[in-house]
């Protein structure tokens, strides 16, 4: 049983007015009353080259790995927009467009093979080849965007890192103003104390006995927050390591800080820039993932329609004249949905079976190959598109 949370492409045998399969499904599906649930829409199968039987036989076994591939590129790129769009589903539907329209759209208002770019003319092996490099460019452009923008969010996101945490760890340079700082002292120097708010009061009554030459009150709050208060205090130079060590036993956290104002002026200017840089390469990304979307999505389709049509030839041999259709399934409804499919195309098990017997014609396929294929078998055939969203 196919999932029904992806949309089915059905591909069988052209027999007589090609026009009257959709109306002969849609009305039994009335019947059954598994409409409108399901969504149901002609698919124009193209007639494509079709070459050797070895070909055939050969892309049937190569067709899944492209894919597998194919599909996951796609969900990459998925991915991509729903990490840039904080798994916003709204605005993901949004961003998951083909040609404008939503992926439903796109399958079921009348999707055509897209002879401009692979054109029918060409070998079914052609056609594969070109599918597959142009996804494979879309694949590469992708990963080569995301790289380089993972590694901006990620200079950033460690830099503003430096800003947050409680003021035992985050950077000091927009917490500590310049008028606390003694500046170009040859004995003196500022020293900034991170201190447990528990331990505020003792710090007041300690500081300045921790070591001899601690200039007397010049302990001043600079900042304070849920866990730190930060002081900063005035020492001789020549005390500072003995200082230091005192405030460890203490439990009291000198900060390592030199007030520099190019330097602070300077790392402002980095962040600022950081943060500008990162912004434009999000919507840059945002912009190429959402393109790059609706031409991988294509791509896709059409590698499922190629795998649709080598199927059918060896399923039911030649001439290759298919239709098909597109069905959105409904969760609810989907089992009435393939009993009906199972009993409309019945007639097609006896069909393949007589073509599966081997035929003196070299330019008729035979049926035989079906019996080695992996994938669950119907008597017509069916291939998946997964969902989107």
């Amino acid at each position: 049983m196919p999932s029904d949370l992806s949309t089915w492409l059905i591909s069988v045998p052209q027999d007589g007015d090609s026009e009257g399969l959709y109306p002969e499904i849609s009305g039994k599906l009335e019947q059954a009353k598994a409409l409108p649930r399901n969504k149901v829409a002609e698919l124009q199968i193209p007639s494509l080259k079709t070459g050797t039987l070895d070909l055939l036989i050969s892309l049937s076994e190569e067709l899944p790995k492209y894919d597998a591939f194919f599909t996951a590129a796609v969900a990459k790129v998925v991915d991509t927009l729903r990490n840039l769009l904080n798994n916003d589903p709204q605005k993901l539907t949004q961003h998951t467009l083909v040609e404008e329209k939503t992926c439903e759209e796109y399958l079921l208002s009348g999707w055509k093979w897209n002879a401009s770019k692979y054109g029918t003319q060409r070998g079914l092996r052609e056609v594969v080849d070109g599918l597959n490099k142009e996804m494979t460019s879309i694949d590469n452009v992708m990963k080569n965007k995301v790289n380089n923008y993972n590694l901006a969010k990620g200079s950033l996101v460690q830099m503003q890192r430096k800003k947050t945490g409680n003021l035992s760890v985050r950077s000091l340079v927009d917490v500590v103003p310049k008028e606390v700082v003694v500046q170009d002292s040859e004995y003196l120097e500022t020293l900034l104390v991170a201190v447990p708010n528990a331990l505020a009061k003792e710090w007041q009554t300690k500081y300045e006995r921790l070591t001899s030459m601690v200039v007397p009150r010049s302990s001043i709050e600079v900042a304070a927050d849920g866990e730190f208060t930060l002081y900063s205090v005035v020492v001789f130079r020549k005390l500072h390591d003995e200082f230091v060590q005192k405030c460890r036993e203490n439990k009291f956290i000198v900060r390592d800080f030199t007030f520099d104002e190019e330097s602070i002026t300077k790392q402002r200017r980095e962040l600022d820039d950081l943060s500008l840089a990162e912004k434009e390469m999000w919507a840059d990304l945002l912009r190429l993932s959402r393109t790059n979307f609706s031409e991988a999505y294509q791509v896709l389709v059409h590698l499922k329609v190629v795998r649709l049509f080598v199927e059918s030839v060896l399923r039911y041999g030649l001439p290759a004249n298919y239709t098909g259709l597109v069905i959105e399934p409904d969760p609810k409804s989907s089992k009435r949905l393939m009993a009906v499919l199972t009993s409309h195309f019945s007639y097609l098990n006896k069909q393949s079976g007589k073509q599966g017997k081997k035929s003196s014609g070299t330019d008729d396929y035979t049926g035989e190959y079906q019996s080695l294929m992996e994938q669950e078998y119907y008597d017509f055939v069916l291939f998946e598109v997964p969902s989107v969203v």
